[in-house]
């Protein structure tokens, strides 16, 4: 009985273990804006149109103190960086089924993409 038991915990350890091991990071997804009149958002590289909807990282790049980058969509506005700033900065955002708009809020006009999560 005893040996039952220790192989019963034992065995609830491992799996508890592997089930924390097995979590995924969410995935990156890259913004760059500036230095000149450029916004971009891409994954792995290459330009985003589509995603899943969930939890992702989301990386920008502003490369610019007179540009800055926002992403609005459903349960999200979100200036990630401000007019002044120039550098990287990094946030979690959890994107649900709908548009979001990625823009540069001074610049909107000419500055700004889509994406569409389902």
């Amino acid at each position: 009985m005893t040996k039952i038991f220790v192989l019963g915990a034992i065995g609830l350890v491992v799996a508890v273990m592997l089930a924390g091991g097995a979590t995924a990071a969410a995935p990156t997804l890259t913004g760059t804006v500036g230095p000149g009149f450029t916004i971009t958002l891409t994954k792995g590289g290459k330009k985003v149109t589509r995603l899943n909807a969930g939890r992702y990282q989301l990386v920008v790049r502003d490369r610019s103190t007179m540009h800055n980058f926002v992403l609005e969509g459903p349960g999200v506005e979100r200036d990630v960086t401000t007019v002044p700033f120039k550098g990287t900065k990094t946030v979690s955002v959890k994107l649900r089924a709908g548009k979001y708009k990625f823009y540069c809020r001074p610049h909107e006009s000419s500055m700004f993409g889509f994406v569409k999560v389902t």
